[in-house]
C-alpha cells in the first residue's frame, strides 16, 4: 500500500460567481500533493446520507465511509437551496454545516476522492428542511386573466403570491369534473426575477378549459387555487390546400382535415380582376370580382369525407399563384 506524505492542513475558501448561480467552496483539509498515475480506480459510493443532528442554524451529516485500493483522501459535499450551491469538503464521513436558515429545504449529496483524484459515484441526494419546518402554504394567487388565445395555446397573467419562506413555482391547472391536471408550470429560478405570466400550450382546438393558478413553496406546500377562468381555443384549421402550374394552367389540391365531413362546399381565392379566367375544371366558376375567385362544388364532388382531396384547375391567371384560399370561408393552410 502507497501512503501519502502528512502535510498541515489548511483550510481555503473560493467563491465563483456566474449567472444565477453562486458557487462557494469551502472546507478543511487537503488531498496528497502527488498521487500515482497508474491510480485509475475510483472509490466506491459512500453509503445513504443521514442527518444525526441539527441546531437552529447547522445540520451535521453523516454517511457510510468508502473503500479504495489506495485509500480514500477526502469527501465531498454538495449543498443546494434554490439557485445557491456551496460545495464542502471533509476527511472523514461525517460534517457540520453552519449558516442554514430555518425552515428552508436544502438538498445534499456527497462522493469520495482518493489521492489521485479519481471520484467515486454518488449516493440518491438527500432532501432536508431544516426545523422547525415549513408547513404553511403560500397566499393563492390573484386577478388570474386570460390573454392571446390560439387555436392550442392560451396566455395567463396573475398577481403575485407571498410566502413566509420561499415560493418555488406556480403550476396551472385545468379543471375538470373528474379531477384537475397541471398543464403548465412557472419555475422562479432564481427568486429574484419572480414571473407572474405564461402561456400553455398543447391545448386542443375549439376545446373550453377552465383554468386557475396555484403556488407551491420550497418546502413543496401548495397554495390554494386562484380564481377560475374560462376559456376555448381557436378554431384548428379545416383544410389545407397546394396551388400548382402546369404550364398555362394552375391547380388548387384542397383537403378535408376537419374531423367532419363537408357535404357542399365553396373554394375563394385571390386573383386580380384583370386575369381572366377562360375554363375551369371540377368546379363551377360563381364569380370573379373585387380580387376574389368564387368557385363552387359540383355534383359528383359535393362530399369531402375527412381526409379526401378534391382538385380543381383553371385556365389563365397569368403568373399569378392563388393566395388566401379558404374553404367555405375558413383560410386553408398551404401545404
Amino acid at each position: 500500500m502507497r501512503s501519502r506524505p502528512s502535510r498541515p492542513a489548511r483550510r481555503w475558501a473560493r467563491t465563483l460567481i456566474l449567472p444565477f448561480l453562486v458557487v462557494a467552496l469551502a472546507g478543511t483539509g487537503g488531498t496528497a500533493a502527488h498521487a500515482a498515475a497508474e491510480d485509475t480506480e475510483p472509490p466506491s459510493t459512500p453509503g445513504p446520507i443521514t442527518v444525526v443532528g441539527t441546531t437552529a442554524n447547522s445540520v451535521q451529516l453523516s454517511w457510510a465511509a468508502s473503500t479504495d485500493d489506495v485509500g480514500v483522501a477526502e469527501y465531498h459535499v454538495s449543498q443546494i437551496f434554490t439557485d445557491i450551491a456551496m460545495l464542502h469538503r471533509t476527511p472523514t464521513n461525517s460534517i457540520v454545516i453552519s449558516g442554514m436558515l430555518p425552515s428552508r429545504t436544502y438538498t445534499f449529496g456527497v462522493w469520495a476522492v482518493d489521492a489521485a483524484g479519481n471520484r467515486s459515484a454518488a449516493p440518491p441526494s438527500l432532501r432536508f428542511t431544516m426545523p422547525p419546518g415549513d408547513g404553511q402554504p403560500p397566499t393563492p394567487p390573484v386577478a388570474l386573466t386570460v390573454g392571446a388565445v390560439g387555436e392550442n395555446t392560451v396566455g395567463l397573467r396573475w398577481g403575485a403570491s407571498a410566502d413566509n419562506v420561499l415560493l418555488a413555482q406556480y403550476e396551472v391547472l385545468s379543471l375538470t369534473p373528474t379531477g384537475n391536471t397541471v398543464v403548465g408550470r412557472v419555475y422562479l429560478m432564481p427568486p429574484a426575477y419572480p414571473s407572474t405570466s405564461t402561456t400553455i400550450a398543447g391545448l386542443t382546438p375549439r376545446t373550453t378549459y377552465r383554468l386557475a393558478v396555484r403556488a407551491v413553496d420550497e418546502a413543496g406546500n401548495p397554495s390554494a387555487l386562484s380564481n377560475v377562468v374560462t376559456v376555448t381555443t381557436g378554431p384548428a384549421p379545416t383544410c389545407t390546400a397546394w396551388p400548382s402550374r402546369r404550364g398555362a394552367e394552375t391547380w388548387i389540391a384542397v383537403r378535408n382535415v376537419a374531423p367532419t365531413q363537408v357535404n357542399g362546399w365553396g373554394l375563394t381565392w385571390a386573383l386580380p380582376d384583370s386575369q381572366q379566367i377562360g375554363a375551369i375544371w371540377n368546379a363551377a366558376l360563381v364569380s370573379h370580382t373585387g380580387g376574389i375567385v368564387t368557385a363552387r362544388n359540383l355534383s359528383w364532388n359535393a362530399v369531402l369525407d375527412p381526409g379526401v382531396t378534391v382538385s380543381i384547375g383553371y385556365l389563365g391567371g397569368g403568373i399569378f399563384r392563388p393566395s388566401g384560399i379558404a374553404l367555405n370561408g375558413q383560410v386553408c393552410e398551404v401545404g
